[in-house]
């Protein structure tokens, strides 16, 4: 009888620790330490920066000289998804934010609707002066820069769509332990205790979902995951940002064929969470759009394979 009754509880607490895995996985890059560190933690040493967007503090790094390219992370993620394209700084000014609610950001009590994110890269913009600038967005990153080509044309020059958010985004997924995440209905509560309860729990079966080559999976890898996944004040943008799918749907994902700026879509073959055929529907969509697989590579592989989708990235960006 006491079984049955804790039943629900468990799987509450399953769903729990899958929601959570996969925001501290796509954060795993960032520091813990509850202020904005001096450096980004990556492969090379970048000085954070921050700006006040709409009154809020948004973190961004700021590197080279040349043409404006904005990276804008995925679900729960952070600037640790693009430490590969720094370089890219030789040739342009890569500004690499933070999106509001994630990472070093603030983490205010807002409904992180998508216009709030679109909006928050606009002010981002405002804020360093600039008119116009490509975009690279990986995941639901994309959305944020289909959602900028859509509200506000005229400030986006290129756009470069990495394994990008499609319309019917549950329907679309393929991975169980993903629709699980995306379906659950947990109070913020409840997720917090089962951070709190379980901190390491999960970390790498969400990252063999993610991540191709589980090579690249190193104890390292799996450290800054499980620590990052404690950053006080995660659960409740993750879970609002999770919850407002029905937005995108609403407002964005069924004006694909609007985007009139120049687009790459670049995908990994062995996405687990969007197959390469997502991808492919997406191209058909978007007018002026140009797909590209990327071999050997999943759902982030700007991460898995950074050499060759720099390469993408430097040939269609360039003036």
């Amino acid at each position: 009888m006491l079984s049955a009754r804790l039943a629900p509880v468990a799987t509450l607490l399953s769903a729990t620790l899958t929601i959570v895995s996969v925001a501290a996985i796509l954060m795993s890059g960032c520091a813990t330490a509850p202020d904005i560190p001096p450096w980004f933690d990556g492969l090379q040493r970048f000085p954070i920066k921050t700006a006040s967007v709409n009154g809020h503090r948004i973190a961004y790094l700021d590197e080279g000289q040349g043409p404006p390219l904005i990276l804008i992370h995925g679900y729960g993620g952070s600037m640790w998804q693009w430490e590969y394209q720094q370089p890219l700084a030789a040739h342009f000014r890569v500004l690499t934010p933070d999106l509001l609610g994630s990472g070093l950001s603030d983490k205010p009590d807002l409904d992180y609707r998508p216009d709030e994110l679109i909006e928050s890269i606009r002010g981002l913009m405002d804020d360093l002066g600039l008119a116009r600038a490509s975009l690279v967005g990986n995941s639901m990153g994309a959305g944020v820069a289909i959602g900028m080509a859509l509200n506000h044309p005229q400030r986006v020059d290129r756009l470069v769509l990495i394994d990008g958010l499609p319309d019917h985004v549950r329907e679309r997924l393929a991975s169980p332990l993903m629709q699980r995440a995306v379906s659950s209905r947990l109070p913020v509560w409840l997720a917090r205790l089962g951070n709190w309860l379980f901190p390491h729990t999960g970390t790498e079966r969400i990252l063999k979902e993610i991540v191709f080559n589980h090579a690249l999976l190193t104890p390292a890898v799996l450290d800054r995951s499980n620590r990052n996944r404690q950053r006080a004040n995660l659960i409740a943008p993750l879970l609002s940002v999770r919850d407002n799918l029905p937005l995108w749907e609403q407002h964005f994902a069924s004006r694909f064929q609007e985007v009139r700026r120049p687009t790459l879509i670049l995908w990994g073959e062995q996405d687990r969470l969007f197959p390469p055929q997502v991808g492919r529907d997406l191209q058909a969509a978007i007018p002026q759009s140009k797909l590209i697989v990327i071999p050997d590579s999943g759902h982030i592989p700007q991460w898995e394979q950074p050499e060759t989708v720099n390469r993408h990235l430097f040939e269609f960006l360039q003036p």
